[in-house]
């Protein structure tokens, strides 16, 4: 009796240990490794050219509408699970693409419009904490809507303590390895003259300047130039001006009949006489953007005379917050002064985590079902063999 009891014992320790160990495993794997399973399928756009000698490719990592929550919206148990969501699938992206700068185009915070200055801080350091990058790599954040407000929310003081902590002016040249990338506040350029504004349409006059005479324009005034000429990126939070996402196709592109919702100038998108002026201004090779929460891809083809052709190809950002998408992406640029090439990269769903999380489960029950009844059966062929006369 006391050894079937003994070994009772130690078929329910097994089966217990093993229960254990695979539900370890279930959750090491859907809350950190199914990030590298998902995310390591995407990787970096081959360019169509070899770069001239000499030049290295930049690595570019463009995340959009992150919307962390703040004090006033949304449950604790919701707020953090997307952070925790956003925090791992950002720390993976970066582990496995090694990305030479980021960009995030806007509204980091949900709240930013209308948290106290304890708050923002709060804000900021949560931001820093989940997005934190290495100190190779540089980190460019723009300016949204929901991180000062629409332009008609818009303090001095809402405007200076972003750009203050978050280091972004209302307009920002950056320069990498002979890549030039424009920065700029979409709510600084509603052209009403105030002082944001003002501050806005004076800097990117003064981008212009440069880049038309080291372009070698006739329309250059004054003798600051760029070391080498290409045409720039922009980088903002608004899309340019379209009348609606009618014309995206992408599979993430917004769900009908939202897609074909007319766009509101100065809310939806960047005013039309904004964007025929920051395109004739800076003459951009692309253009990235957010805000819609959906991707979109829009071919632009300018033409300010009848001589002279501006075309590019925009790229709206779908959010990278699982409150916003069911299927958060990132994108992964390639960029040297000839080429940009784009990579769209996907992360799990929270559909896939759950059906991976149950069915990883059930196949754990069916695994210990089985093996508890290979135990039983050795168990009473013991039992019969033990009994017998020898």
């Amino acid at each position: 009796m006391a050894f079937f009891l003994a070994m009772f014992r130690r078929n329910f320790t097994n089966i217990f240990l093993r229960l254990f160990f695979g539900l370890v495993f279930i959750y090491v794997y859907c809350e950190y490794l199914i990030y590298y399973v998902t995310q390591i399928q995407c990787g970096w756009s081959s360019l169509s050219h070899e770069p001239t000698e000499g030049v290295e490719p930049v690595y570019a990592l463009v995340i959009a509408d992150t919307h962390l929550l703040g004090s006033r919206e949304g449950h604790w148990i919701d707020k953090w699970r997307r952070e925790w969501q956003m925090h791992r699938a950002f720390q993976t992206a970066i582990t496995l693409h090694k990305p030479d700068v980021v960009f995030v185009l806007g509204d980091l915070f949900d709240e930013g419009k209308w948290c106290s200055e304890k708050e923002f801080n709060h804000y900021v350091q949560r931001y820093h904490e989940m997005f934190h990058v290495p100190e190779d790599i540089l980190m460019y954040n723009v300016v949204g809507n929901h991180d000062i407000g629409f332009h008609y929310r818009i303090t001095p003081h809402l405007a200076k303590r972003f750009e203050s902590k978050l280091k972004s002016p209302p307009v920002q040249l950056v320069r990498i390895k002979g890549n030039h990338f424009i920065l700029i506040n979409s709510m600084a350029l509603e052209g009403d003259g105030c002082s944001l504004c003002s501050r806005a349409v004076a800097e990117i006059d003064r981008i212009s300047n440069i880049l038309k005479c080291s372009s070698g324009s006739s329309l250059c005034k004054g003798n600051k130039k760029l070391q080498k000429y290409s045409r720039p990126i922009i980088m903002q939070h608004y899309p340019l001006y379209r009348e609606s996402d009618s014309m995206c196709t992408e599979p993430d592109a917004a769900p009908l009949p939202e897609r074909n919702n007319i766009f509101e100038e100065r809310w939806d998108c960047l005013s039309k006489e904004s964007t025929e002026y920051l395109v004739e201004s800076l003459h951009p090779r692309a253009a990235f953007g957010g805000h819609t929460h959906h991707s979109c891809v829009v071919r632009h083809s300018f033409v300010p005379t009848s001589d002279h052709k501006i075309e590019f190809v925009e790229y709206t950002v779908p959010s990278f917050s699982w409150r916003n998408r069911l299927d958060p992406k990132y994108y992964l640029l390639t960029i040297t002064p000839e080429e940009v090439k784009v990579s769209k990269c996907a992360m799990p769903t929270e559909r896939t985590m759950k059906l991976t999380a149950i069915l990883m489960t059930l196949g754990l029950l069916v695994y210990l079902r089985y093996y508890g009844s290979s135990l039983n059966t050795s168990s009473q062929s013991y039992k019969f063999l033990s009994g017998k006369k020898v």
